[in-house]
């Protein structure tokens, strides 16, 4: 039998709601003030345990908090995810149509590029390209500014990715249709957008996993096929 909710679970699921994706380190200090408040038993590290209590009463809502990692800095991450709905109808009711298709457009260019990025420059050259209704490059810079505000895409300087509330809600949807592009990390089993593919057998690892996997290593080796691991490891100094 499910655990009970009480006035903490609800409190730390209404925060999250309003938030939409929160970091590890924030989701931790929600979890103890809402214990506080609500003079509830509080242990440090039973955070995930606490959102477990809340995933078992969300699941006939098809509702899920998920735990997903920043590819940037290896951070964690939690959002909640709407289980019974397509990336087009999540967005459907924030987008006109062909916004959808520039975001869509968008993703394709980041998934299947080699560094899991997108220039903004070739992004606003799909503008005048939509089939539903082209768009003014003016125009497309403010939906992408949008798309980032609202934490589908991350960007800098000029270069856009997938923001990792994009990643942890759109992790199905990536990998049921780009299955020739999109791959898990061999490390951390979740998609990895920004990765690192070893040249032999062609397995991928996120940036940070690579970091952690290697940093006791004298030489780095592919955790799969043992070869020479040739990309250049991210924090060390050549």
């Amino acid at each position: 039998m499910a655990a009970q909710m009480t006035d903490a679970h609800r409190r730390f699921l209404q925060v999250l709601m309003s938030h939409g994706i929160m970091e590890g380190s924030e989701a931790r200090k929600l979890h103890r003030r809402c214990c506080e408040i609500h003079k509830v038993y509080y242990a440090h590290d039973k955070l995930d345990d606490f959102i477990s209590t809340i995933n078992s009463h969300l699941q006939p809502l098809f509702m899920q908090i998920r735990k997903g990692m920043s590819e940037g800095d290896g951070r964690a991450h939690y959002a909640l995810v709407n289980l019974a709905e397509t990336e087009i109808t999540k967005m459907a009711s924030d987008y006109t149509e062909n916004e959808l298709e520039l975001f869509r457009k968008t993703m394709d260019l980041i998934i299947l590029s080699e560094n899991g990025f997108a220039s903004s420059t070739d992004i606003l050259n799909l503008a005048d390209q939509l089939k539903t209704k082209k768009m003014k490059k003016k125009e497309a810079e403010q939906v992408l500014k949008l798309f980032v505000e609202d934490k589908w895409l991350s960007e800098r300087n000029g270069e856009y990715t997938l923001h990792t509330r994009c990643i942890i809600e759109m992790e199905q949807y990536i990998l049921s249709n780009y299955q020739d592009a999109a791959r898990k990390c061999n490390i951390c089993h979740s998609l990895a957008i920004q990765s690192q593919v070893c040249e032999s057998c062609g397995i991928g690892m996120h940036l940070p996993c690579v970091r952690k996997y290697f940093r006791a290593q004298t030489e780095p080796r592919c955790p799969q096929c043992n070869d020479f691991w040739s990309c250049d490891i991210p924090g060390t100094k050549q």
